[in-house]
């Protein structure tokens, strides 16, 4: 768009012909207002070189007249003007005179120079009166400095000039690398209907441009974006999370002890299968496409992923050892001898850097069509994985595949994945996500590995993370079963952890393979009750499409109760005091979107390792009944199920209507709880939030679930060997789970107004309710245990009969 930008030689080294200061004006540029920041570059100025070869001078004076335009460049800048008006007398037989006959030339001073550039820097253009005082003082004719005043100019307006057309020029070739990018995306746009080739025609001009120059702003967004992480280390995020603010004091309110005023900052959800439940998130940096001429290395690079992958999955020791808990873990040494780095993917040489291998095998009810389409889509992965995937996005399609068939695709990709606590930092990275089918074995495979050996400059992630070949094999099985192996390899940095994680993060089960396939697993469960239609009793819930709306809504709060908990989308967290041993951690956000109550949320988390099972502490959370026997979280209020939907084959994992039975003298509406409740070896989760009636009339109704205001509360309970510090010495039998880590996380509407301030006494209140929480848990559990010792000790027997 910008190639016809001249380049003006005129201002290049050795040029005689003087210019007037006019033929130095920048480029007119005002037809595209994006350039309109080149006017205000500062150029540094540089020194003129003292001498200058004597043919060359010849060549600087043709004429009085270009002489006091100022032209030249850096080559006159030493010449005082006596020697000029010398020159431009000389008869021009004298240039033909021999070469060896030197000229003597006289230079400025060194203090000459400097105080002419000091003047210069405050006054480029000096009138009579201040160059006939500069020239007295430094024993100059005012012509001399009047001449070195034009120079000075002349130099520093060629020089920006040349910056110009070299930014200009790296510019059009942006353009063109963009308008190729657009016109490829074109030819490669399928139809969501049939599966055929997209037509633009159908297209009314103006809708055309629109998603046009959507798309461009789209890219120049991401863009700069990615300028953006590069001078400062981390993703761009305009549109984050607020810090803690201390000011205007606020008295934090709940109703009936279950807060209730909150919206996440997610969109609406749709179906699993098919579909996509939520819009990508933008506000992370995105990055440059792969080119055509690196195409080739990168489809060698997924078939030796792929390879290595298959050759993972299939081999059993000595690279894999099973511990005593079952898990298996990656041999490093083994690992270095049967797979060398290939193709020049780099080899961390650090020693802060460690590999974390794991792998595991699980039966899914999902087929493997339906799996690969859902890994292969963003969105629908984000659904799969919502404990774990807190962001992810396509950057670009490299290999489409066969249109309707994803077997050879191959997507460059982005992804932010989360531990559900503030203690522990999330990871991100971008990859390249390879799928192959193998109809001889009846299996697909799928495989992230890295883009080290491509030109492709990505924001460097802090901490360092990066995933090795990883992925899974999906093997179909009888009725719509299939048999998924996993493995999750990856290279991270090794920085100091809070040590109630230590263990969770050494034994690489954080983010190990085993956390994968166990959400995976109860995520497939819950999919099959979404779908499911045969159903007879819904209790309160009018239809089949009300229970369907109803999981929708629920799935939601899980999503955003989990993206709320964690460091992702670069959400800070503040500690209440400097102890090591402290977990407890806070932090605020400002809520202003349409369709969400704005205000300022306050959010409270802390973990607390217990001496229990975690399915266990599942049970006792998710019953309502023993839940409202805990004061500091019902507040006295009973609770009694109206709606039940099982959403999984083990009994815990199921969606409950509650309603909130309030005192008889209480003047509060009736109102209801949405609960979630999810559990596997991994882990487990107990979500809930409070809405009035008409919301969930609202939700069940079909209208819009997004318009549902919801504030997530809730438990993340972690399988986990008691750390160093809370592990008795006394007791060496400990089992290696013979505990679990609760995390409560609580959140509250400080103020209905997103720009006021927080004050110590706000965050002093959720921090004694947290505490509170955390104690009585404790002490319920406790109460549980010796009343199962009594009963064991004493136990029921029939009377004797006489």
């Amino acid at each position: 768009m910008y190639g016809d930008c001249q380049v003006l030689s005129s201002m290049a080294a050795g040029n005689g012909v003087p210019p007037p200061d006019s033929f130095f004006a920048p480029p007119q540029l005002g037809q595209n207002p994006s350039f309109g920041f080149m006017s205000n570059i500062n150029m540094p100025f540089s020194i003129f070189p003292p001498i200058i070869p004597k043919e060359e001078a010849g060549l600087l004076m043709k004429g009085k007249e270009g002489v006091d335009s100022g032209s030249g460049s850096e080559h006159i800048e030493g010449l005082s003007g006596n020697e000029q008006e010398t020159d431009q007398r000389r008869p021009a037989a004298e240039e033909n005179q021999p070469a060896n006959k030197k000229k003597r030339y006289h230079r400025h001073t060194a203090h000459q120079i400097q105080e002419m550039e000091t003047l210069f820097k405050e006054c480029p253009h000096p009138d009579d009166k201040q160059r006939l005082k500069l020239s007295q003082d430094l024993g100059l004719k005012p012509r001399q400095v009047k001449f070195w005043f034009q120079n000075r100019r002349t130099q520093m307006k060629a020089q920006q000039d040349r910056s110009d057309n070299v930014v200009l020029r790296a510019e059009n070739d942006s353009l063109k690398t963009e308008n190729y990018r657009l016109q490829a995306a074109l030819r490669n746009i399928i139809c969501t209907n049939c599966g055929g080739p997209g037509i633009l025609a159908d297209l009314s001009f103006d809708e055309q441009q629109l998603r046009m120059e959507n798309a461009r702003l789209k890219e120049e967004y991401e863009r700069m974006c990615c300028i953006f992480s590069q001078y400062t280390g981390r993703a761009g995020q305009p549109i984050g999370p607020s810090p803690l603010l201390p000011a205007a004091p606020l008295e934090l309110e709940t109703a009936g002890g279950f807060p209730r005023k909150f919206e996440d900052n997610m969109g609406s959800c749709e179906d699993m299968v098919p579909g996509q439940f939520m819009a990508e998130n933008p506000q992370f940096a995105g990055g440059p496409f792969i080119g055509e001429e690196e195409k080739p290395l990168a489809m060698d690079l997924a078939i030796s992923s792929m390879d290595e992958l298959v050759k993972m999955c299939r081999a059993g020791e000595p690279l894999w050892v099973r511990g005593n808990n079952g898990r298996e873990m990656m041999n490093g040494e083994e690992y270095s001898r049967l797979f060398p780095w290939p193709l020049g993917i780099n080899k961390p040489e650090s020693s802060d850097i460690r590999a974390e291998a794991t792998r595991a095998t699980a039966v899914v009810i999902m087929n493997s069509i339906t799996l690969v389409d859902a890994f292969l889509d963003a969105g629908k992965w984000m659904e799969l994985f919502p404990s774990i995937v807190a962001r992810a996005k396509t950057i670009q399609v490299v290999m489409p595949g066969v249109p309707g068939d994803a077997n050879g695709s191959l997507h460059l990709m982005y992804a932010e994945l989360q531990a559900l606590t503030p203690l522990l930092p999330t990871r991100e990275c971008y990859f390249l996500r390879y799928c192959q089918q193998n109809p001889e074995e009846g299996t697909w495979a799928i495989v992230d590995f890295p883009h080290d050996s491509l030109q492709i400059n990505f924001p460097s992630c802090f901490p360092h993370f990066k995933r090795r070949p990883s992925g899974c094999i999906i093997q179909d099985m009888p009725n719509g079963y299939s048999r998924v192996t996993w493995i999750e390899h990856a290279e991270v940095e090794e920085n100091p952890v809070n040590q109630i994680f230590s263990n969770l993060v050494a034994s690489g089960e954080a983010f190990g393979a085993r956390r994968w396939l166990a959400v995976l697993q109860r995520q497939c469960e819950r999919v099959a009750s979404l779908m499911a239609r045969n159903l007879s009793d819904l209790g309160v819930i009018p239809s089949p499409e009300a229970r369907k709306n109803m999981m929708n809504l629920a799935q939601r709060m899980i999503k955003t109760f989990c993206v709320n908990i964690s460091t992702s989308l670069g959400q800070s967290w503040t500690s209440l005091s400097d102890s090591a041993e402290d977990t407890v951690r806070i932090t605020t956000r400002k809520v202003t979107e349409p369709g969400q109550p704005a205000g300022l949320i306050l959010s409270a988390v802390s973990t607390t390792w217990l001496p229990y099972h975690h399915f266990q502490v599942f049970d006792l959370l998710r019953d309502e009944r023993h839940r409202a026997q805990l004061d500091a979280l019902s507040n006295g209020n009973s609770l009694h199920e109206v709606a039940h939907i099982a959403n999984g084959s083990h009994p815990g994992n199921c969606i409950s209507l509650l309603r909130i039975n309030v005192a008889s003298n209480s003047s509060q509406s009736v109102e209801l709880m949405l609960q979630e409740s999810c559990t596997d070896d991994s882990g487990s989760l107990v979500v809930y939030a409070t809405m009035d009636v008409d919301a969930i009339q609202l939700a069940m109704s079909g209208d819009d679930p997004s318009a549902v205001p919801l504030l997530p509360l809730g438990f993340v309970i972690t399988p986990m060997a008691p750390p160093a510090a809370a592990a008795p010495s006394s007791e060496p039998e400990c089992l290696p789970e013979s505990g679990c880590l609760l995390t409560v996380a609580l959140q509250v509407l400080a103020s209905t107004i997103p720009t006021a301030k927080l004050n110590l006494s706000s965050v002093t209140a959720i921090n004694h309710h947290l505490c509170n929480t955390v104690q009585q848990i404790n002490a319920a559990l406790s109460g549980l245990d010796d009343t199962a010792a009594a009963a064991d000790q004493f136990p029921e027997t029939d009377d004797e009969k006489p």
